[in-house]
């Protein structure tokens, strides 16, 4: 008897995700569903390719796809300052707290291709704690992690993130932070002395050190709750006591393995502390 085209396809795209795991190390198999589909689906379509085992196939025998598939499969929608409300709650509630530390170890976790990153680099040096930090810059995708050490991002957007930083309570002129050349922007070398950039999945992945915050914003939210109960409880070992969580607006600790152990500091901004 031949099974519903849509049970097919689950089989497949679970034959898809264990190959890739078994073979590259790349484990997909716990993000969420639907949004994993809709991106296999669009990645097929792009290959010239008529179903998912036939992806399998080119997947495993040709690292090119692969490369081409991880770009494809991982979210990288990011933007400097994003949610400045957030960036004002973090100078106004943490920062008085990470004064108090002589040295701070910042773990950015899914940093993508990095304006995030540099965003933090940024307010740190405004609030004058930079040269005591140490961030963590990591990320599953190794090119988008390439594109996040060069610092170099479309002049079109400065206008735009010179808003945000204004809304997030910048406190110098925003072009200070980067020369124009062509069509690009290229941050000061100066945000990256004290960013380390390193591959790292969340997904299979254990800790490598203790924070005293930990950042990771918009990335949760594409993990099935098997996938988040694991990330969560590999923050919560990652953070020193009273160490800082920050996650996006949509993500949350409720309902995780850890949710009694934390304190909201900001109203609906999402940033918490770890109490024992």
């Amino acid at each position: 008897m031949d099974l519903p085209k849509s049970s097919l396809e689950d089989i497949e795209i679970q034959l898809l995700l264990e190959g890739v795991y078994q073979y590259y190390g790349y484990d997909f198999r716990n993000y969420a569903l639907s949004s994993l589909k809709r991106r296999i689906h669009s990645f097929v379509r792009l290959e010239g390719l008529t179903n998912i085992s036939a992806l399998q196939e080119r997947l495993l025998h040709h690292r090119p796809c692969l490369d081409r598939f991880l770009l494809n499969l991982t979210v990288n929608v990011t933007s400097m300052f994003r949610d400045p409300s957030f960036y004002i709650a973090f100078r106004q509630q943490v920062i008085p707290l990470l004064r108090t530390y002589p040295f701070i170890r910042i773990w950015h976790a899914g940093c993508s291709t990095g304006e995030e990153v540099y965003s933090m680099a940024i307010l740190l040096q405004e609030e004058k704690l930079y040269h005591r930090c140490r961030i963590y810059a990591t990320d599953t995708n190794e090119r988008v992690l390439q594109n996040a050490k060069n610092g170099i991002f479309s002049l079109k957007l400065m206008q735009e993130y010179t808003q945000l930083y204004l809304r997030a309570g910048g406190q110098k002129s925003f072009s200070e932070y980067y020369t124009a050349a062509y069509d690009n922007a290229i941050f000061r070398a100066s945000l990256r002395d004290n960013v380390i950039f390193a591959q790292h999945n969340l997904a299979s992945d254990s800790s490598f050190n203790e924070f005293n915050v930990i950042l990771c914003r918009n990335v949760l939210i594409y993990f099935n709750p098997t996938l988040q109960k694991r990330v969560h409880t590999l923050f919560y070992n990652s953070l020193c006591t009273f160490g800082i969580l920050g996650l996006g607006r949509q993500e949350s600790i409720r309902f995780t393995p850890c949710e009694n152990h934390y304190e909201e500091i900001a109203q609906g901004e999402k940033l918490y502390r770890r109490l024992n």
